[in-house]
């Protein structure tokens, strides 16, 4: 048995396919002379096409939009852990100074100059 969703998929569908059909028979048993109906048809397509151009603009725009937005966000984000490798990388360097002097000066009274 099929589920609700595909029979309304198919439903939908024959009705789109029927509703094309009697366009198209409306059209090509229309009474105008063929060349206006070639016409017609003609500038229906250009118009569809026109249309069609500008959305895919759109879309292109938005998407090197978004694109340009995440890049951002990823620069930042690549900002922020490089402060913080940073931060850990003199943490420990402090801390390896402190370690290898007070090695030192158990031995003897000399230091390792810090930064």
């Amino acid at each position: 048995m099929e589920n609700s969703t595909e029979s309304t998929g198919k439903l939908v569908g024959s009705l789109v396919l029927g509703a094309l059909a009697g366009a198209t028979l409306g059209v090509l048993f229309a009474p105008r002379k063929g060349t206006k109906t070639r016409n017609k048809i003609a500038g229906g397509a250009e118009k569809m096409a026109k249309d069609l151009k500008k959305k895919m603009n759109k879309e292109a725009r938005d998407f090197r939009k978004s694109v340009g937005e995440e890049a951002k966000m990823l620069k930042n984000k690549a900002a922020e852990l490089e402060e913080l490798v940073e931060g850990k990388i003199e943490s420990v360097t402090a801390s390896l100074k402190e370690k290898a002097n007070e090695m030192l000066h158990m031995n003897s009274d000399h230091e390792i100059k810090q930064k």
